[in-house]
């Protein structure tokens, strides 16, 4: 985009490595941006790499990618309006989920309705009160096989073939940047703050409980407009959480795709108040807890589970303070691994919900995809408007 300075999703030109040989290339800000592709074969890619200056700075500077990085300006954040959610005759978010004479736990209909979809052990006033504890402490849970089996068994059945028919993972690296893009998946960029494919429906497609045709974007739509942008949910969220009936919600469908997408933490999803980020996550692997072995120091589980909870083929997605010291330490300094800035990391798991209370001051990514990912990370990730909280230290939180 000429007219922004920022890149547009999908690379334009790539230059695969020689031996003995030497690409240079002039670099101007808000104009050229390139990156290094992930290293597909089991052979290093060894290079020497470097700048050379001139006397003073290039024009335009303030377009250079760490400064829009750090920017919040000319409206390049990543993020969209709140909407509201269906709000019933009988609540408002004024209420905090509240009706005449009840208290602000879940009524019969509530729990009928949310059965039909959640698992019914988060659906019980006991784990209720669990979460509800573990959140006050904790500022974030995580929330595994989620879903009902039956609508697991439909997404993990349709996100396979899609895989599959794209051949993503699995170590098989696709060179074509445009693999899964049709109609519905969209590419959403600008590539130096992310990449991944978002689903933007054309109609509304009806989820017949015998349809095998539909795809993941279908199904994972369904969810999200029917169950998380309910009354019945919000009040579940608020009664989890502590923090009342959310005032509002946005958020995306997303496939990410081995060996191709991620995003990057940048100062333009920050907010000006805290939000609540509820963000259902499908993958390969059974979704389960993997135990770790202190002898062989390694993760007990899946294959696939062991995969995505190490951290190495990335898919996690990570929670980091923001700097406010105003001091310039470079790009590196946002993904060092030693740096105490990083405050929460929760692996990928499959039929996984996860909720974290994120302030004003913390940024959060999704790690790239490696293709040597047993699949694609697809989530419905939402941010949900709370109120504000005063209950407890800021410190403590996300």
């Amino acid at each position: 985009d000429e007219s922004r300075c920022v890149p547009g999703a999908l690379p334009v030109k790539t230059i695969l490595p020689e031996f003995n040989s030497m690409a240079y290339f002039v670099v101007q800000p808000g104009v050229s941006f390139h990156s290094v592709q992930e290293v597909f074969c089991d052979r290093p890619r060894l290079s020497i790499q470097g700048w050379y200056h001139a006397k003073e700075s290039p024009e335009q500077i303030e377009n250079a990618t760490l400064q829009r990085l750090k920017s919040m300006d000319k409206g390049e954040d990543t993020e969209g309006g709140f909407e509201p959610l269906a709000i019933s005759n009988k609540v408002t978010p004024e209420s905090n989920g509240e009706c005449e004479g009840e208290n602000n736990s879940l009524r019969q209909d509530d729990r009928s309705f949310l059965g039909k979809y959640i698992n019914a052990a988060y659906l019980t006033d006991e784990s209720m009160d669990e979460m509800r504890k573990r959140f006050e402490e904790e500022s974030s849970v995580k929330l595994r096989h989620f879903l009902l089996e039956e609508w697991n068994a439909k997404i993990n059945g349709a996100f396979v073939k899609e895989d599959e028919r794209d051949k993503l993972g699995k170590d098989r690296p696709v060179l074509d940047y445009h693999v899964g893009i049709n109609d519905r998946w969209k590419a959403v960029g600008p590539a130096h703050k992310q990449r991944f494919l978002q689903y933007e429906p054309k109609d509304e497609v009806p989820v017949d409980d015998n349809d095998s045709n539909l795809g993941a974007g279908e199904y994972l739509h369904h969810l999200r407009q029917t169950v998380f942008q309910s009354a019945a949910f919000g009040r579940w969220l608020g009664w989890i959480s502590s923090l009342g009936f959310p005032l509002g919600q946005r958020g995306k469908i997303r496939r990410f795709r081995p060996g191709h997408d991620y995003t990057v933490a940048h100062y333009g999803v920050l907010t000006t108040n805290a939000v609540l980020d509820a963000t259902l996550c499908f993958c390969a692997g059974d979704g389960k807890q993997c135990a770790f072995d202190e002898e062989t120091n390694e993760l007990i589980g899946s294959d696939d589970d062991a995969m995505w909870e190490s951290g190495d083929i990335g898919g996690f997605e990570c929670y980091i303070a923001a700097d406010e010291s105003g001091e310039d330490q470079g790009p590196d300094a946002e993904y060092d691994d030693e740096d105490d800035t990083k405050l929460l990391s929760v692996s990928a798991g499959n039929n996984t919900l996860s909720l974290v209370y994120r302030d004003p001051g913390t940024m959060r990514f999704v790690k790239y995809v490696s293709a040597a990912a047993p699949s694609s990370r697809w989530d419905i990730a939402l941010e949900y408007d709370v109120q504000p909280d005063d209950t407890y230290d800021e410190s403590d939180r996300a």
